[in-house]
């Protein structure tokens, strides 16, 4: 295994799992840009890569803040600040459910935002698999997926 040292002498272990972080990043980086910019061309204006991950996150149905804010690992005060913006942009609505908590839906105009969002994606897979090649492709997924299973597994060690 390969080291290398700080100004200050400190060895640096070379990591797999850092590279994968670094790559993974980017990659999400690069998927959300290309659908901010294109879907701002569909006429989707306030659409922004944090937006896009905001409501990637959401389910079809009902949401509740409280939830949004568990999955997302942020506090109830930034969802409600970033739902507030994304009712302004009519994307998202609130109306009120059980108790105090108020439900969150996808408007009309956020459905078909995340529809459009889908087509962007399969024409992502679509170039990604002529590419890589679609079986490729497929080892990649399930390659990915049983990672982030295995890593789920470090917090209960």
């Amino acid at each position: 295994m390969s080291t290398r040292l700080t100004k200050g002498g400190v060895p640096m272990v070379e990591s797999q799992s850092l590279q994968l972080v670094l790559a993974a990043a980017q990659v999400h980086e690069k998927i959300t840009l290309y659908l901010s910019e294109s879907l701002k061309k569909k006429g989707y204006k306030f659409v922004s890569p944090s937006m896009l991950n905001f409501l990637s996150t959401l389910e079809c149905g009902i949401n509740y803040g409280s939830e949004i804010a568990r999955t997302l690992g942020v506090s109830r005060q930034m969802v409600a600040k970033t739902v507030k913006e994304l009712c302004k942009a009519n994307y998202l609505e609130q109306r009120e459910g059980l108790g105090r908590q108020k439900e969150i839906v996808f408007t009309e105009v956020g459905e078909l935002l995340m529809s459009d969002t889908r087509q962007l994606l399969s024409g992502i897979d679509k170039v990604l698999g002529k590419d890589m090649g679609e079986d490729q492709l497929k080892t990649l997924a399930a390659g990915l997926e049983s990672l982030q299973k295995s890593i789920s597994k470090l917090g209960s060690i």
